[in-house]
Parts: C-alpha cells; sequence; structure tokens
C-alpha cells in the first residue's frame, strides 16, 4: 500500500471523526444551550443536532417539562401564632422561545441556585400574607393564600423565564397549645349548641303540650257549658210540662167534684212505691199511725191548696 494511499484513509478517519464529534443528541422535553468560547450561541432543539467540532459545547441543558417540589416552612399570624405550612409546588419553563431559553440558561448560576430562589420567593410571599391575618383566620383562607402567592410571584418568574403553574397548601399546622385550645373551642361550642338546641327543643314541646292542655280544657269547659244549659233546658221544660199535667188534672178532678188533693196523695204513695222498687239498700222510716197519716194527709193537703192551681195556661 502506497503512502498516499494511507494517507487518504488517515484523512478519511480524521474527517469522520471530526463529523461524529460534532454530532449532539438532544432528549425529548429538553432544549440545549450551546456557547462558542463561552458566548452564547444557540439553542438545540430535540433530536440529532449537528454542532462545529471542538469549538461550540452545549453549556446547559433545560426541560421544558413540569417539575415538582415539597416545601415545609413556618409563618407567625397577627397575634404571634406559630403556623406551619407542608406544600406542594409544580413549576415550568415559560416556553420554548430562543429569548426565554436564553433567559433560563444564564440568570442563575445553576438549576439548585433558582430553586432556592424560587422556594424562597414563596416562603416569603406566604409568610407576608399570614402576618396580616389572625390565627383563627388562616385555616379558611387556603385558596386566598394561594393567590396571593401567585400573584405576587408571576410578574418576576416570568423575568427569570419559569412559571408558578400550581401551589398547593397541603397541611396547616399549629403549635401543639394553640390546636389543644382550637379543639377545646370546638368542643364548648358543639356543647353549646346542643344545649341550645335542646333547650329549644324541649321550650317547643312544653309550648305545644300547654297549647294542646289549654285547648283541651276550653273545649272540655265549653262542652261543660253546653251541657249544663241543655240540662237546665230538660229540667226546666219537664218541670213545666208536669206543671201542665197537675193543673189539667187538678181542674179535671175539680169539674168531677173530686178533691184535688188526691194528686198529692197519688204522687206520694207512687213514690214511696218506687223507691221501695228501685232502691238498694236505702230505709225509709214512716209514721204507719193514724195520727201520723192524718198529719200527712193534713200537709199534703196545705201543699196541693198551694200548687194545685199550677202556673197559668200559656
Amino acid at each position: 500500500m502506497s503512502a498516499s494511499t494511507i494517507g487518504g484513509l488517515v484523512l478519511l478517519v480524521l474527517v469522520v471523526l471530526t463529523i461524529l464529534t460534532g454530532l449532539r443528541t438532544v432528549n425529548q422535553g429538553t432544549v440545549a444551550v450551546t456557547t462558542i468560547f463561552g458566548k452564547y450561541r444557540r439553542p438545540l432543539r430535540p433530536g440529532l443536532n449537528v454542532v462545529v467540532p471542538f469549538v461550540e459545547k452545549i453549556f446547559r441543558r433545560i426541560s421544558t417539562q413540569n417539575r415538582a417540589v415539597e416545601l415545609q416552612f413556618q409563618a407567625i399570624t397577627a397575634d404571634q401564632a406559630n403556623v406551619y405550612f407542608t406544600a406542594m409546588m409544580v413549576y415550568s419553563v415559560l416556553n420554548e422561545n430562543e429569548d426565554t431559553i436564553k433567559n433560563v440558561a444564564f440568570k442563575f448560576f445553576s438549576e439548585k441556585d433558582f430553586l432556592t430562589a424560587l422556594v424562597r420567593s414563596v416562603e416569603g410571599s406566604t409568610r407576608g400574607f399570614v402576618a396580616t391575618m389572625r390565627q383563627a383566620e388562616i385555616l379558611g383562607l387556603r385558596g386566598e393564600i394561594v393567590s396571593e402567592v401567585k400573584e405576587n410571584l408571576d410578574m418576576t418568574l416570568e423575568t427569570w423565564g419559569y412559571h408558578l403553574m400550581d401551589l398547593q397548601l397541603n397541611d396547616i399546622t399549629f403549635d401543639q397549645a394553640i390546636t389543644t385550645s382550637m379543639a377545646q373551642v370546638v368542643a364548648s361550642n358543639n356543647l353549646k349548641a346542643a344545649a341550645t338546641n335542646e333547650g329549644d327543643a324541649l321550650l317547643i314541646r312544653k309550648t305545644k303540650e300547654a297549647e294542646a292542655e289549654g285547648t283541651a280544657i276550653r273545649i272540655a269547659a265549653e262542652a261543660e257549658r253546653t251541657a249544663a244549659q241543655l240540662r237546665g233546658q230538660g229540667i226546666a221544660l219537664f218541670r213545666e210540662e208536669v206543671s201542665r199535667g197537675l193543673a189539667q188534672a187538678a181542674r179535671d178532678l175539680e169539674a168531677n167534684n173530686v178533691d184535688a188533693s188526691m194528686i198529692l196523695f197519688s204522687i206520694w204513695t207512687e213514690t214511696i212505691r218506687q223507691m221501695a222498687q228501685d232502691g238498694q239498700g236505702n230505709v225509709l222510716f214512716l209514721d204507719g199511725s193514724p195520727e201520723g197519716m192524718n198529719k200527712q194527709m193534713r200537709d199534703l193537703m196545705a201543699m196541693g191548696q198551694l200548687n194545685v192551681a199550677g202556673p197559668p195556661p200559656n
């Protein structure tokens, strides 16, 4: 093999090695930034890229995918209560434009420095908001805290080439003494509410019972009054009819020349018979002597002279 042939082969090998040295692969979801002699040159997109061998170097590979980081930090409320936060933050590169990629590549010395600045910014914004609130208000302000942090950081992160996609406050806790006192407050409020509800229920039940009892008494009184009126009317009608009957009987006896006192005697003897027949254990003492019977007849005749005439006819 001649020297020229060997030289040609060596030259070919050098050319191939040079070409291979200038090939760079960029993974999907990543943008590479190159420099020439330390100065920004251009971004390399995902896939196979060709760079100037031995001169153009990849300075940094920047991920355009979403990234998440967990945070744990402390804040102090306006009433000097310690609040402990456990949060998750999701962030990403703002877009894949060349200016944005260049800004991301050179704004911070390293990815670690950027992440430190981002975490401290989130913590500082949260602490600033919490410092204006009281301890009792914090648990109900998760959404407001997140909105406040994102509003404060959006402009700053855009200048860094990043975007804060989401911030979730997974856990908010307090010192043990405060947690215990909060639990006691909740328990006492629940007991107070239960006692109030029980008292209201008892009051309603007693009121309804009183209303029902009053209604029953009123109905019974009205019924008794009506019954008394009806009884009185019945007795009055009975007496009126008896009086009319006696008066008519007396007139009939007088028209037939019969002593009207016989009516009284007949009523008296009928009453004694009824009492003897229907009485239950009652004892009647009657004077059966002639003097006693004469006295009873005189009494009946005297009553007859008073009552035989009866009420005037209607």
